[in-house]
């Protein structure tokens, strides 16, 4: 065990930081291992109050598997809003898991939706607003103010859109997209309400909507997921959360996609 005194809690930090960065979750619990306890009034104690260092505990409570001891960190320490988002895909993470592990096998997007219901997010890493399809009611506002104006955004809009949600450039394109293919099923069908004639023959248009109905579930429920997602992921919740989420991120009761309009 290192003695304290030959690091300061702030370079304990800058430690924990830069090996959460690089990835290094064994190394990093190594390094957590050898500060001293947290006993009240100890030098150790001053430690939680660096959010970096109880970001790095619960990093590695979850990736040991320790899910009681990540689910006391995250509810007992208030993070600031920059660790809201890994610590919320932590949070839910352990829950698909303990969940998949009581069942014996991997969940389905209803059933991680809920999940999410049953085990919401803390307010200790959440900012109380309510998320829908991964994404905040926010951000699809904006999402849909800016397709109405312009349907298909040229990659420099993209990236102001990006800047203004928050989120990444391919997620933004990748909204856009399903949002025009929901438009584009939406219309063909009323075409086909309004006008019978176009139907081929021996087609009805009931048989010819309930057709195109599972076409288009076909298109929006194959796998969109964003790099790094939730990230989803606003979720994929995500959500799951929350892309990723997601599923981001809360999250569709039928999809765990983030990209979903």
């Amino acid at each position: 065990m290192f003695p304290l005194p030959m690091f300061t809690p702030e370079q304990v930090a800058r430690v924990c930081e830069n090996l959460e960065e690089t990835g290094d979750i064994e190394r990093l619990g190594r390094f957590l291992w050898s500060l001293p306890a947290a006993v009240p009034g100890s030098a150790g104690e001053a430690l939680n109050r660096h959010e970096s260092v109880m970001r790095a505990r619960a990093l590695v409570a979850f990736h040991t598997g320790n899910f009681e001891a990540l689910y006391q960190i995250l509810q007992n320490h208030r993070f600031t809003r920059e660790s809201h988002a890994k610590l919320q895909d932590l949070w839910l993470d352990a829950h698909y898991r303990e969940a998949e592990r009581l069942r014996g096998r991997p969940l389905g997007p209803v059933e991680k939706y809920r999940i999410r219901k049953k085990f919401p997010l803390p307010r200790t890493i959440w900012d109380g607003e309510q998320k829908t399809h991964c994404f905040k009611e926010r951000t699809r506002s904006l999402l849909r103010e800016w397709y109405l104006q312009d349907p298909y955004p040229n990659p420099s809009r993209k990236r102001h859109l990006a800047q203004a949600t928050g989120l990444t450039p391919t997620q933004v394109g990748n909204w856009f997209k399903n949002r025009r293919q929901r438009d584009r099923a939406a219309s063909a069908k009323n075409r086909l309400q309004q006008d019978p004639s176009l139907l081929p023959s021996g087609s009805s248009p009931e048989c010819s909507s309930e057709g195109h109905h599972h076409h288009h579930h076909h298109l929006s429920s194959s796998p969109r997921r964003g790099p790094g997602s939730p990230p989803a992921s606003d979720c994929s919740s995500g959500t799951g959360p929350r892309g990723t989420r997601a599923s981001s991120p809360d999250i569709s009761v039928s999809s765990d996609s983030e990209f979903e309009p």
